[in-house]
């Protein structure tokens, strides 16, 4: 076999990198080959901040934070260097719900905690706590409170339910 055709046969690029190109549920989890799966999010759009709040929003509304977690990770690698610990503790959030909404409590909870660590971070570091219009303080403290729920062995959340609100106080 060639590397080429190993290459086919991991779904690589020629340079190595996965392609993803096996159908994912809504939680990203990897379905069969010729199932169907939910819209892929494509990776490396560049968007404004207000654009990539939006969208993950509609994506965490819809009980897809692997998804959201794309987006926030577009604007990590993409935006500015001092706005990368905001994007990046938005896109730990999210694949942290992930985490917590498949039912990995240790993998859930730490991802929360870094995320809402990586927000608090961004607010004492700027002393701005609502840029782009979100309340990085209340996703911080959502993000707590849901570790520890998770980490109490609550079980597996539901994406939905436990969606937070980007733009507006989260309490």
């Amino acid at each position: 076999m060639t590397s080429a055709d190993a290459s086919d046969a991991r779904d690589r690029d020629t340079e190595g990198r996965a392609r993803n190109a096996r159908p994912r549920d809504g939680l990203g989890r990897p379905l069969p080959y010729g199932a169907q799966g939910v819209p892929r999010q494509p990776e490396g759009v560049v968007r404004t901040p207000d654009q990539t709040v939006a969208e993950a929003q509609g994506l965490l509304d819809a009980g897809r934070p692997f998804h959201a977690h794309e987006v926030f990770e577009d604007a990590w690698k993409a935006g500015p260097e001092d706005e990368r610990t905001l994007w990046r503790g938005l896109a730990q959030l999210a694949v942290g719900l992930t985490h917590a909404a498949r039912g990995n409590d240790v993998g859930g909870a730490r991802l929360l905690r870094r995320g809402a660590g990586a927000l608090r971070e961004w607010v004492v570091g700027r002393g701005e706590d609502r840029p782009y219009g979100m309340d990085l303080p209340g996703l911080a403290r959502w993000a707590e409170r849901l570790a520890e729920r998770v980490e109490r062995g609550a079980g597996p959340v539901d994406a939905v339910a436990e969606a937070p609100r980007l733009g507006r106080r989260v309490a």
